[in-house]
């Protein structure tokens, strides 16, 4: 479903992806980690072709998107939804109203139909009882919550995680770590999610890799991934007190 080719970005003098290539398959959850400024961000900017790489291609359902023209990257950008890290709902708007704006948009839609799609997304999330709130007045979690609402409202094929839990308490983190499950189980779409909480990348990935350096040091699922002999990967898992033998190994087999 996405592929990336050997590709390469350079930013100033630093190169940030360096000849990287991996796929993320259909109805994945595929968790991206790595330190600060090791190009993760960078990679999520690619897919969408928001970044265009200097070498190598980025593909989505089989289609080469660097030199996409205005209208086929626009298709292409229709099949993607985007939880951005701080939920970015604009604070003039309720949560209802929020939810609303691509479907008021892209499509020319009754306005029972938009109240029905937009009702339905907040009772998934929970939400109903915000629909008529602004942003101010509800907690981080919530904001995160009707980010997620409005970004899978027009149904998108793949949604892109930009950290997700960042802010948040633990209690509220695992519960969007559950929504984010949720979204792949029950509609079944894909997911590439960025973050430094590998708590959560460990609860939610299917496939967990790793970016150091601009190039990629471990690609695997959890179970794999606690094992990788890899010295950066293990000192990331020692730095969040996850380690090969002890309680993640215990808890991934039950």
């Amino acid at each position: 479903m996405i592929r990336f080719e050997n590709v390469t970005k350079v930013l100033g003098r630093k190169t940030v992806l360096d000849n990287v290539s991996f796929e993320v398959g259909e109805g994945e959850t595929f968790v991206i980690v790595g330190l600060s400024g090791a190009g993760k961000s960078v990679t999520l900017k690619h897919m969408i072709r928001l970044m265009m790489p200097d070498s190598g291609d980025i593909v989505i359902d089989g289609e080469v998107i660097n030199h996409l023209g205005r209208r086929a990257l626009q298709e292409v950008r229709s099949k993607f939804g985007v939880l951005f890290q701080s939920a970015a709902l604009l604070q003039w708007m309720t949560v209802f109203e929020n939810v609303a704006l691509p479907l008021r948009e892209h499509l020319r839609l009754p306005e029972e139909e938009i109240q029905q799609r937009v009702n339905e997304r907040l009772e998934m999330l929970n939400l109903l009882d915000a629909a008529g709130k602004f942003p101010a007045d509800i907690s981080g979690g919530m904001q995160k919550r009707a980010g997620l609402a409005r970004a899978i409202i027009m149904n998108p094929k793949i949604v892109l995680y930009d950290e997700p839990t960042s802010g948040l308490d633990p209690v509220t983190s695992r519960r969007i770590d559950d929504m984010i499950v949720d979204m792949r189980e029950r509609l079944g779409i894909t997911s590439v999610v960025v973050t430094h909480d590998l708590h959560s990348a460990l609860a939610i990935g299917t496939r967990i890799m790793m970016l150091h350096q601009g190039r990629i040091v471990e690609n695997a699922p959890p179970e794999a991934f606690i094992r990788s002999s890899d010295e950066t990967v293990q000192s990331f898992l020692e730095s969040q007190y996850i380690t090969k033998k002890g309680k993640w190994e215990e808890l991934i087999h039950e």
